[in-house]
């Protein structure tokens, strides 16, 4: 998962250029760091954590609310507001609707958060997720978590779906043969996942599920579950579009 980017860790992208948006990027960094944070922000922690005045954050704020993309909590705090699912709903619409009956199954299934990734760029990024409904307990995925496409079974899911890349991880190789791929706590410490690759006329994707280490019989069964996500992805496929 991705954390705050703030004066204790530097924003690793390059500095607008000229030809860029300068406001813009300000305010996709405010619901970046909104996504990211564990509670609502208030205004002076946001204008921290992207190093700018307090008057700007302000104002960025205040747009972002009036098109209902963030809302404004009991305390003055700020959180992503109603309006985002809104949007990312209009991302990939062929894919989310084929995938979400399948997602469902998969979780109510399984007892395990199932959710479907993206690429964008070098990094993976969660679409769309299904909690189970009869789950005693479960991992909670949001949409719009991303990290690495070389770490984590989605990402890895990813990556077998195209050729061969000079340096890839073994791992990889071993998912494009047996069509699904495993991790163990490499993007969220104690938090395993199965994911699986399928291919759109838009590219890749992928379907994982995501669950505590050490959850009883899924470590013994993996084997059984990534055949249980390879046959959603399979599924998703055969009904797009």
């Amino acid at each position: 998962m991705t954390k705050p980017v703030g004066p204790d860790r530097p924003d690793p992208r390059p500095a607008p250029s000229g030809a860029r948006s300068q406001t813009l990027d300000r305010g996709i960094r405010v619901l970046e760091a909104l996504h990211s944070a564990p509670a609502p922000m208030t205004i002076a922690e946001l204008a921290r954590a992207l190093d700018v005045h307090r008057s700007i954050v302000y104002r960025i704020l205040r747009t972002l609310e009036d098109h209902r993309l963030v809302s404004r909590t009991a305390d003055g705090s700020y959180e992503l507001g109603l309006g985002l699912p809104v949007l990312a709903h209009g991302v990939s619409p062929g894919l989310q609707s084929a995938a979400l009956p399948v997602l469902s199954l998969l979780a109510d299934g399984t007892g395990m958060t199932a959710f479907l990734v993206v690429p964008s760029e070098e990094e993976a990024i969660t679409l769309l997720t299904v909690e189970p409904r009869r789950s005693v307990a479960h991992v909670a995925y949001a949409p719009g978590t991303r990290h690495p496409l070389g770490r984590g079974a989605p990402g890895i899911a990813l990556l077998s779906a195209g050729p061969p890349r000079p340096g890839e991880r073994p791992e990889v190789a071993v998912a494009r043969e047996r069509g699904w791929a495993h991790s163990r706590g490499e993007v969220v410490s104690g938090l395993s996942s199965v994911a699986a690759p399928l291919r759109t006329a838009g590219g890749a994707a992928a379907v994982s599920v995501v669950y505590l280490e050490g959850a009883g019989p899924v470590e013994r069964d993996r084997a059984e579950l990534g055949a249980r996500v390879l046959a959603a992805a399979k599924e998703i496929m055969a009904d797009l579009p």
